[in-house]
């Protein structure tokens, strides 16, 4: 695969993200416009205990399924899908832990986590799944669809709300309103994202029906091993070279920051602070997960075409076209980095002007604290996950892990301090002194990942 055609995948993947992005937004918009403060945290704290879940569930499995091209798509899939499962349901407890921590009631709120967690990570597969063996056209409506499907309800339930209060239909209209709206929207999301995944998972690979096919099957699996190992030795390929304990490891420091993020505000600071600050978050938090997602995994999943490219260049030097290919990726992954910082700042001050215009309901003006803290830490995210995928590429993968793990270990000791401080510490400050430590975090990991080779 030459450059152009790895920039034409990352295109599909851009402006289907882009797409799906904008659709994301003005389901956010939606929140803010049609759900009260305490609505807002109240989900925003379930649809994180099920992030929590489903991300240790999958310990990085769909990275694995991008890095790992030497497994076929098809099998890589399965095998993760099943161990997720069965992780998920060993980690059930600790849901369960979660909710009781956020003071929310245990049922049912369990049963609306589960299901968050168990299509979300359906949903995830699936899109790494769609960069390894999918068209253009499912690797574009794996993204676009779910949230789609989303803010198409979470609108139609809305309307028909104010309709039935409107015309006085208040059976109807109590109906919809006790129903967790913005919960039920993302599991429909979800779902219609992972039930891509139904044709793969319930396929079964065909087997050799007799002892001579397993002799020709078996004498061509050592052939293709002996040719993979004659060529590949000057060039090895990308793979996760992590063991699974420090996967698992790393995807726990994530997600129990992440989800301590949530949970210590609302503990803190209350459902309407834990809503202002959660909303913003999940406005510009969608520009870092659009990096990731239409440039560090389209390198990740384009990875072997790196090496036919080398191969097909072999009348000139190939480690001179291999450095050239490496300063190409290097270039890109700086301005996509620093155009996707300046679309965090521009999203910030949209959300600025909807506040100044009272476009917001004036529950909102809460957020004005948050916009600064958050644009400069996400923004920070924007170009550390523009070169996520350098580790690797470079067998450093481990050492990546220790060190997002001790950065998030510095993360946790700031947002944990105020709960033993003997004076309440202002929601403000605290955001804050939490954003400038976690940028300049991001800032030393990503200067690392620039410089490795």
């Amino acid at each position: 695969m030459s450059w152009l055609k790895l920039l034409r995948a990352s295109h599909t993947v851009a402006l289907s993200s882009l797409v799906a992005f904008g659709t994301q937004i003005a389901f956010a918009l939606l929140m803010l416009r049609l759900f009260t403060p305490q609505e807002v945290g109240e989900f925003s704290v379930l649809s994180q205990v099920g992030f929590f879940w489903m991300t240790l569930a999958l310990a990085q499995a769909p990275l694995g399924l991008l890095a790992n091209v030497h497994t076929p798509a098809d099998q890589a899939l399965r095998l993760a899908w099943r161990s997720s499962v069965r992780r998920g349901l060993l980690l059930l407890p600790f849901a369960a832990l979660a909710l009781w921590l956020s003071h929310l009631s245990l049922w049912p709120a369990l049963l609306w986590v589960l299901l968050l967690a168990f299509f979300q990570m359906g949903n995830l597969l699936s899109q790494s799944y769609s960069l390894r063996a999918g068209s253009a056209w499912q690797q574009a409506a794996v993204r676009v669809l779910p949230p789609l499907t989303a803010a198409l309800f979470a609108l139609t339930t809305a309307w028909l709300t104010h309709m039935g209060t409107s015309q006085d239909m208040p059976p109807a209209s109590a109906n919809l309103q006790d129903l967790p709206v913005l919960v039920i929207a993302a599991i429909l999301g979800y779902a219609v994202g992972a039930a891509w995944l139904v044709p793969a998972i319930c396929q079964t690979s065909a087997q050799p029906r007799n002892g001579a096919e397993k002799s020709v099957a078996k004498a061509q699996v050592h052939l293709a091993a002996a040719s993979s190992q004659a060529s590949d030795a000057p060039s090895p390929q990308q793979s996760d070279n992590r063991s699974a304990t420090l996967r698992m490891a790393h995807t726990l420091a994530d997600a129990l920051l992440a989800t301590a993020l949530v949970v210590v505000w609302q503990r803190l600071y209350g459902a309407q602070e834990t809503g202002w600050m959660t909303a913003l978050l999940r406005v510009l938090g969608f520009v870092p997960a659009v990096v990731h997602m239409a440039w560090a995994q389209v390198v990740l999943a384009q990875g072997p075409h790196e090496k036919q490219d080398i191969e097909a260049h072999a009348s000139a030097p190939s480690k001179n076209f291999l450095s050239t290919t490496r300063q190409r990726h290097h270039k890109a992954a700086v301005w996509l980095g620093l155009s996707a910082f300046s679309a965090v700042v521009v999203l910030g001050g949209v959300c600025a002007l909807a506040l100044n215009w009272q476009w917001l309901d004036t529950r909102w003006d809460g957020v004005w604290a948050y916009i600064v803290p958050l644009v400069l830490w996400q923004g920070c995210a924007c170009i550390s996950a523009a070169f996520s995928h350098r580790p690797f590429q470079t067998h450093a993968a481990a050492r990546y892990s220790w060190t997002c793990m001790g950065l998030a270990l510095l993360q946790a000791v700031v947002l944990l301090a105020p709960l033993g401080f003997a004076q309440p510490m202002d929601a403000a400050q605290h955001m804050l002194t939490f954003a400038l430590v976690s940028s300049l975090g991001l800032f030393g990991l990503t200067t690392w990942m620039a410089r490795l080779r």
